[in-house]
């Protein structure tokens, strides 16, 4: 189902994007995000996590999605949201701007309560979609190693661990990939 936004939205920046929202099973819908989505995400990044890493953890995954995501790469980013625009995922994503066969996802977050209901998979999908669409041959993404259950999700969605430069527990890991002690497995799938 398709569905537009009228001039009389709550948010009203949401009507300059005519894109098309589909309808999941649950009668959420995906969209684009835009920039009065950012308080949101804000609070789903310090919420959503329980507690991990602490004040500390929250104020570094806000950290880690600044409003130039809802500004800059809406195209590739997506909500599902409730009928009544209640939050329950998002992806953010982008096109590399460096390497042309390239798309990128950031990060990505899924409710607690809706957890393997499905939407993560439909965000992936819309993801790998616009990447293709867009002339894309592969998408990249990474995660904490010591984020076991983003490393299953990633490898049952069909993507490969790179080879790092060091070995932890198993996982291929590249040893201060984003800063001293901030290790990172990475993954690539082709499209």
């Amino acid at each position: 189902m398709t569905e537009h936004h009228s001039t009389h939205s709550p948010h009203p920046d949401r009507c300059a994007r005519p894109d098309p929202i589909a309808e999941l099973p649950d009668g959420s819908i995906v969209r684009h995000p835009v920039a009065s989505d950012h308080p949101g995400l804000q609070v789903a990044l310090g919420d959503w996590w329980g507690g991990l890493g602490g004040d500390a953890g929250a104020l570094q995954r806000r950290l880690l999605v600044p409003r130039l995501f809802l500004q800059h790469f809406t195209g590739t980013s997506f909500l599902v949201e409730r009928a009544d625009r209640t939050l329950r995922a998002f992806l953010i994503g982008f096109l590399s701007q460096s390497e042309p066969g390239t798309a990128y996802i950031h990060f990505v977050g899924v409710h607690p309560e809706e957890r393997r209901a499905g939407l993560g998979s439909a965000l992936y999908g819309h993801f790998f979609a616009a990447a293709r669409a867009a002339g894309r041959t592969h998408v990249r993404c990474i995660t904490s190693p010591t984020n076991l259950n983003s490393v299953a999700y990633h490898t049952r969605m069909g993507f490969r661990m790179e080879p790092g430069d060091h070995t932890l527990d198993g996982l291929p890991v590249h040893r201060d990939y984003d800063g001293p002690g901030l290790d990172r497995v990475s993954f690539v799938r082709e499209l």
